[in-house]
């Protein structure tokens, strides 16, 4: 199954759960669905509690934390938990950086210790952390990577790194030695990462057809941005695409189109208790 000669198995990820309420009610409703096998949740953002709150009540959805370093919204900001200490983690208003180029310049243990709060307010709100990855690929910069490979080891969690991981980082980035150490360790090996079309402010069934079509032999990992309306709209500018993603899988279009690219979904609690059972 984690074999590039495999058959070709997608996690259908939700990214961005606890940035909305909008994200966390489409998260939960798309599972009920089975279109969405597994998701992560941004800690520092104001829904967290929501979410924890959920991920209580439903110990079955698959959770897991998406590793956040910035904070992308003009209106919309958030702060390290582990505060504003001129450690590179900020912009002058004490908020996470809107950009990836602005948070390489970070001090890495600032970087380690904020990652790791997060992971331990997830699992201190009672969530059953899955696994981690990375808000806006930041923590897969060639700063951090060691960092984030590292966390995933101290807390026996499969960490996100596909094998087309260049696309998200400066071009020449050299990820051999990450990857030989998470196959290692027997961490699921995803060979390629499709995603939600931003830009397309009217994503449609066709749309999620061309993007199906990249998903080929062996793991495969999905990170979409679904939001059901409410107050996804007051702050994001890609709201119409987040909102046309949900509707799409919302109305079985997209299980239509899975199905027919004989594509097998796949969560990541599985694939964590595969990990973890391998010692």
């Amino acid at each position: 199954m984690t074999e590039a000669s495999a058959a070709p198995t997608l996690v259908v990820h939700h990214d961005d759960l606890g940035a909305s309420h909008s994200a966390n009610k489409a998260f939960v409703e798309l599972c009920d669905l089975g279109v969405v096998t597994s998701g992560s949740v941004m800690v520092p953002c104001p829904w967290f509690p929501e979410m924890a709150d959920i991920s209580r009540e439903r110990p079955d959805l698959d959770i897991g934390v998406h590793l956040t370093l910035t904070a992308e919204f003009p209106g919309f900001r958030w702060r390290p938990l582990t505060g504003v200490s001129g450690n590179g983690l900020t912009d002058s208003d004490g908020f996470m950086w809107r950009d990836v180029p602005e948070a390489r310049n970070a001090d890495r243990q600032a970087v380690a210790a904020e990652l790791r709060a997060q992971i331990i307010a997830a699992l201190d709100a009672g969530i059953d952390v899955t696994h981690l990855d990375s808000h806006m690929g930041t923590t897969w910069q060639p700063e951090y990577v060691d960092i984030y490979v590292a966390l995933g080891e101290e807390f026996r969690l499969p960490v996100l790194l596909a094998r087309d991981v260049g696309n998200m980082a400066p071009e020449g980035t050299d990820f051999a030695p990450q990857f030989d150490r998470l196959v290692a360790r027997g961490n699921p090996d995803f060979q390629r990462f499709v995603t939600t079309p931003f830009g397309n402010l009217a994503p449609d069934a066709a749309n999620y057809a061309e993007i199906f079509s990249q998903v080929g032999p062996g793991l495969n990992w999905g990170g979409f941005h679904f939001a059901a309306p409410g107050d996804i709209e007051l702050y994001s500018d890609d709201a119409p695409t987040r909102i046309g993603e949900y509707d799409v899988f919302r109305s079985g279009r997209a299980k239509e189109l899975l199905d027919a690219a004989g594509i097998e979904l796949i969560g990541m609690r599985s694939l964590r208790d595969a990990m973890r059972a391998r010692g």
